[in-house]
């Protein structure tokens, strides 16, 4: 696999029971670029430790007069050199290479599972997590995926040399090979201390960063209430306890670097004396102890990747165990599509409540509980976050048909919609049916005024539609958000359109003309709409009442609005229930009707009907 050929055709089913499982499965997912650098690894490794011996040959060469022997070690190092430049280069291309697929890998497999689990991801796992995991983990995860290979390479290379050395100079040899394995297993009892160190720091580290991002995203609330400096010792706090945490794992891994220092030295020692004492009984030669020392002097090189597979694995293993509890995700009910075919029209029905959605009509759904609303509307798009009867389409539960046909069948739009940076002809792009323009999406939307905004923030842009929107909007109000958001759906056309609180963030001025445009527009498409909005209600065909998870009552808004108390202190927000405030309300609503005919524009005039009904 090369960089060029990713993304994945097809990521794979990763085996997600445990983060060690996960890595093994990565690696061996990856065994032609493993092996690949392994070849190049040993290539890059033998080399190097191939100059020691051809430093001893050429110093026995000039001892002993002659060229002939000087010019064929001077060629065998050549040689080395040769191959180390070309494994060395290879190496780290295909060392780049896994560690950039591995991460691939995985940020695929994490969207693809987003994409599976929809907005119930949310429900289970913090956000934070996962956008954690798609971004710093991925790293660790490649980086330990990656450094296998060169592990293995090292490992192989100083098995070669010490067997070499025992062959070459036997007295020296076995004092080198008993040396070597203590010098790389002397720092495992380090390995779990060092590891929940460097645990403790990424816990304290995420707590600090969730802290600091929810002090932003408050941080207008905050100076409003007077809370700022309160927030900000608390930051003060969870930083410092991060630094102390740093500074405790630092310890640790400074204290393997030195063991990783000291032992190597301490061999050369004994390495030297030994020898010199073997020189001076004539047992060695000056040469043989020149490479023997030297081996010892350049196998500290290989010997560091002990300590770096060590260092992969503490922090690549609480990353995939990350990774590996948000892929074991399923979806709550799921029978992996065992229809085929193009998805089926026909009545919404969800078995569980009860709530019915006729074909082609514009149903308004109430439900005190705003929780339990958006589950529902979940629910009715195929997204459920627990168990449970499938939604029906047609009769076809949503659950048998593939995941493209049931998401090209309902869309949902929930109450927090995101809006991503770029253009809004590019937030417009979206798979659609092609027979709704974005120009009439735009308009049923009022955004008339969204556009103005964005053309005012983009000087360069003669086009509204290529104004740039920046990273979720933020330079928006919050009901220029929703009705971009509420054009954006409009636009992909879908066959059933659930929409959960379009209008919250939009006055009530602007939120009437938003009914009547989505009539309009969604003429002969089924539309769900979760609201408590009068002004919503009335132009509904249906309004279904749900209360404690089932559907209690089915009528006209105004009806409901007279016979129905939990109806009505839903829509009302008031608590006190009787039947003279039923019968004001519903007066209301008809005063609704006389205002827009008689007065369409007048913003107070609807808001006082609204206040009142």
């Amino acid at each position: 696999m090369q960089i060029q050929d990713l993304p994945y055709p097809d990521p794979g089913v990763p085996d997600a029971t445990s983060g060690p499982r996960f890595l093994w499965w990565l690696g061996r997912n990856q065994l032609g670029g493993q092996l690949k650098s392994l070849a190049w690894g040993l290539l890059h490794f033998l080399s190097v430790s191939t100059l020691p011996f051809c430093v001893g040959l050429a110093v026995e060469a000039v001892i002993d007069r002659s060229g002939t022997r000087l010019a064929a070690a001077g060629g065998l190092m050549a040689l080395a050199c040769a191959g180390n430049a070309i494994g060395s280069t290879a190496l780290h291309r295909a060392a780049v290479t896994n560690w950039i697929t591995a991460a691939a890998r995985v940020q695929q497999l994490l969207a693809r599972k987003a994409a599976q689990l929809g907005s119930a991801l949310t429900r289970r796992v913090a956000a934070g997590e996962v956008v954690a995991v798609s971004t710093g983990d991925v790293e660790k995860i490649g980086w330990f995926v990656e450094a296998m290979s060169r592990f293995t390479a090292a490992a192989l290379t100083v098995v070669v040399v010490c067997a070499g050395l025992v062959v070459y100079q036997p007295a020296l040899g076995v004092v080198v090979a008993a040396g070597l394995p203590v010098l790389a297993l002397a720092v495992l009892p380090l390995l779990p201390r060092a590891t929940r160190r460097a645990d403790q720091q990424r816990e304290k580290a995420g707590r600090a960063t969730e802290l600091a991002s929810d002090t932003v995203a408050g941080l207008r609330v905050l100076r409003g209430i007077g809370g700022e400096e309160l927030f900000l010792e608390r930051y003060r706090r969870a930083s410092q306890e991060v630094r102390h945490a740093a500074v405790r794992s630092a310890r640790m891994w400074s204290l393997i670097a030195a063991i990783q220092v000291l032992l190597p030295g301490l061999l050369l020692i004994v390495v030297v004396c030994y020898g010199v004492h073997l020189a001076r009984e004539g047992r060695i030669t000056v040469g043989e102890l020149v490479t023997v020392y030297s081996s010892v002097l350049i196998l500290t090189y290989p010997l560091r990747h002990f300590e770096e597979i060590a260092m992969a694995y503490s922090f690549s293993r609480p990353s995939a165990r990350r990774a590996a509890r948000v892929l074991s995700l399923e979806r709550a009910t799921d029978s992996d599509g065992s229809l085929a075919g193009r998805a089926p029209t026909g009545d919404l029905y969800d078995p569980t409540t009860g709530l019915l959605a006729p074909a082609g009509r514009l149903t308004a759904v109430v439900c005190g509980d705003p929780d339990a609303a958006g589950r529902l509307a979940e629910r009715l798009g195929g997204h459920p976050s627990e168990p449970g009867t499938s939604v029906l389409l047609g009769g076809v539960p949503l659950d048998d048909l593939p995941l493209v046909s049931a998401r090209t069948a309902v869309l949902v739009q929930d109450k927090d919609p995101v809006l991503l940076s770029g253009t809004l002809r590019e937030l417009l792009d979206v798979p659609a049916s092609g027979e709704v323009d974005a120009g009439d999406a735009l308009a049923a939307a009022q955004c008339e005024d969204v556009l103005a905004a964005l053309a005012q923030g983009s000087l360069d842009a003669e086009d509204p539609m290529d104004a740039q929107i920046t990273e979720r909007g933020r330079s928006l109000s919050g009901g220029q958000r929703q009705r971009l958001a509420l054009a954006r759906s409009l636009v992909t056309d879908p066959e059933v359109l659930v929409l959960d609180e379009p209008t919250s963030a939009v006055d009530s001025h602007t939120e009437a003309r938003i009914a009547q445009g989505l009539r309009e527009l969604r003429d002969g498409r089924t539309t769900v709409i979760f609201t408590s909005s009068p002004l919503l209600l009335d132009r509904a065909d249906r309004v279904v009442l749900v209360h404690d998870g089932e559907v209690v009552a089915v009528g006209p808004h105004r009806e409901l609005l007279r016979t129905e108390p939990r109806y009505r202190a839903v829509v009302t927000r008031d608590t006190h229930d009787t039947r003279d405030t039923g019968e004001e309300a519903a007066d209301a609503a008809d005063a609704a009707d006389a205002a827009r005919a008689d007065a369409p524009d007048d913003t107070d005039a609807l808001e006082e009907i609204e206040e009142t009904a």
